[in-house]
Parts: C-alpha cells; structure tokens; sequence
C-alpha cells in the first residue's frame, strides 16, 4: 500500500527514539504470538516485531484482524 509509506517510515523513527511514545499504540501479544509485540501505523495496519537484547526485530506488517489468523 504506496499510501501507507511515509506513515510507516514514521513509525520506524519513533520505534527507535522512543518505544513507548503514546501514538504507537504498543502492546504485547498474546497466544501463539506471546514472544512479540505489535505498534499502529494507522486504524488498520500493525508493525509485528520482537525484542531481542533491545533491539527491534520487524517480524510482519499486517491488519489487526489478520494477526490471529
């Protein structure tokens, strides 16, 4: 999505200065995704990632409802 771009490149920076800034929405998953964690580009599409040793690893971009499935 060419429009989601600049939205996710802002992200990125964000996650990088500060993890827990109040737009990005982090939480913890849950079930078969315990180990990660997700951040909100927007209404829709999440950032999948894990902490290893304070580094992010980007996992997966996708739809909230899609995560689970």
């Amino acid at each position: 999505h060419p429009e989601l771009i600049e939205r996710y490149k802002k992200v990125l920076r964000l996650l990088e200065l500060d993890i827990n800034y109040p737009s990005l929405r982090l939480h913890k998953l849950s079930g078969n995704l315990k180990d990660y964690y997700s951040v909100s580009i927007n209404l829709t599409y999440r950032i999948i990632f894990k902490l290893i040793d304070r580094n992010i690893l980007l996992v997966d971009v996708n739809t909230h409802d899609s995560i689970y499935l």
